[in-house]
């Protein structure tokens, strides 16, 4: 295909992609086998609980974990999960958007209960890859 069919038909370029989930829910147990995971991943989805601190100090070390194991340009995104359980939040969407800043990364909130943002989440995880 050369540039002018790709321009004339935008869609033309659009390729199948699988995407694997692997959910350890932060648990230490999975530490020494998602060691493995990490080089073949292009991406990864760090979520958190807004409503656990714990959770929240945890993406830290899982990012280290990425920078670690993984390729140079794998693509991460930030997600703190629970926005719809505003009177138990700890953790401020201001707090987490700095996080994400800090750590050059996209970042949104997502309740999956409540089905806000989750399309999305898998939407731009798709854009990056």
């Amino acid at each position: 295909m050369n540039n002018q069919e790709a321009v004339a038909n935008p869609n033309a370029l659009a390729m199948e992609k699988t995407i694997f989930l692997k959910d350890t829910a932060g648990q230490e147990r999975y530490r020494t086998i998602t060691t493995a995971y990490y080089r073949g991943a292009m991406g990864f989805i760090l979520m958190y609980d807004i409503t656990n601190e714990e959770s929240f100090n945890s993406v830290q070390d899982w990012v280290t974990q990425i920078k670690t194991y993984s390729w140079d340009n794998a693509q991460v995104i930030l997600v703190g999960n629970k926005c719809d359980m505003e009177d138990e939040r700890v953790i401020s969407f201001e707090r987490g958007k700095q996080l994400a800043e800090q750590l050059g990364v996209e970042f949104f909130e997502t309740s999956a209960k409540e089905n806000i943002n989750v399309k999305v989440n898998f939407t731009l995880y798709d854009y990056f890859l």
